[in-house]
């Protein structure tokens, strides 16, 4: 299993940006398709994106398609989520998992999570 540790959350105002990173250890993270997800007080944890090992494929769950941009840098084993125009309804704590595909992540097969990090919206 890969380890992953999310950084870059905290609190921004809607409609700036911020960018989520989640480093991996390990030699392997190349053949891992990584996603990010989020889980809002009182709500159960939703797909947000994915990409698959070589970054030339995504997906995006419909609420953030066109806002968020999901990527990765395989000789830095990271991978970020820059989130423009974020909306008050995006505040959750936002996980980054790792898994065999990317297809596979979206209905959430997923092998390993990170810890978390919070992201807050204000109006």
């Amino acid at each position: 299993q890969v380890q992953l540790v999310e950084s870059g959350g905290g609190l921004v105002q809607a409609g700036g940006s911020l960018r989520l990173s989640c480093a991996a250890s390990g030699r392997t993270f190349r053949s891992y398709a990584m996603g990010w997800f989020r889980q809002a007080p009182g709500k159960e944890r939703e797909f947000v994106a994915a990409i698959n090992w070589n970054g030339g494929s995504t997906y995006y769950a419909d609420s953030v398609k066109g806002r968020f941009t999901i990527s990765r840098d395989n000789a830095k084993n990271t991978v970020y989520l820059q989130m423009n125009s974020p909306k008050p309804e995006d505040t959750a704590v936002y996980y980054c998992a790792a898994g065999v595909n990317y297809m596979g992540l979206r209905v959430g097969r997923v092998g390993s999570w990170g810890q978390g990090t919070q992201v807050t919206v204000s109006s």
